[in-house]
């Protein structure tokens, strides 16, 4: 009898874990869609920023890389089925931004649980990304804005590389100023179960090098505009 009570009350924690974490995924995604909806910033030619790689780095922090992908999916075909006019191929582009960005910084977080670690992942994510988006930019822009491909590849060095450094490092900023409310009201609510860890941070420390990352940001954006 205490086998089977035991059986079904891990059954019963597993699906109450479940559903609170597609509740809590569910939550990142609708944030992360009213971001691109009221907070799309132009910053350069057809370029804009809008901080919803906050929300899915965020959700990759707590859950894994593979959230973050599926967010970055999700959020990306909503956005393309409402608000985007630049079919799935602006949708293939949203996807790879925000997964090259997220899903390398989550996956190196989920190894360092610490707040080196999650640095370590941010900064690993804006290179990647700004590498990836150079190159895709280059494919695939010709083709879905219709802009002739030498038009593209000359504005690569001072454009395209500029704004994903921008966008990369306004990201990383707000998500180590965000991550650690946000995460400690969802688990005072009880959708994400407590830390195992005791990794102890340096909040002066952390706001420091936030303030500098939004100095050198604003900068590279009023460089962008000229």
């Amino acid at each position: 009898m205490n086998s089977n009570a035991n059986v079904t009350a891990n059954t019963k924690s597993g699906t109450d874990a479940r559903t609170k974490r597609i509740t809590t995924v569910g939550m990142l995604c609708a944030i992360a869609f009213l971001m691109v909806l009221f907070f799309r910033i132009p910053v350069v030619l057809f370029l804009s920023y809008e901080p919803k790689d906050v929300m899915i780095t965020i959700g990759g922090f707590m859950f894994g890389p593979w959230t973050a992908m599926v967010i970055s999916v999700i959020v990306s075909f909503i956005e393309m089925a409402t608000i985007s006019s630049t079919g799935i191929i602006g949708c293939v582009m949203n996807i790879l931004a925000s997964c090259c960005f997220a899903c390398p910084a989550a996956y190196l977080y989920k190894r360092d649980h610490t707040l080196k670690g999650a640095a370590i992942g941010l900064v690993s994510g804006i290179v990647l990304a700004t590498i990836a988006m150079l190159l895709w930019n280059y494919l695939l822009t010709p083709i879905y804005m219709g802009y002739p491909r030498e038009a593209v590849e000359a504005l690569l060095v001072p454009v395209f590389l500029p704004f994903n450094l921008f966008k990369g490092g306004l990201n990383t900023a707000f998500v180590l100023l965000l991550y650690k409310p946000i995460v400690t009201a969802l688990r005072k609510a009880g959708l994400v179960p407590p830390s195992v860890h005791n990794a102890k941070q340096n909040n002066m420390g952390v706001l420091l090098v936030v303030g500098l990352i939004f100095v050198t940001c604003v900068l590279m954006f009023l460089t962008l505009k000229g």
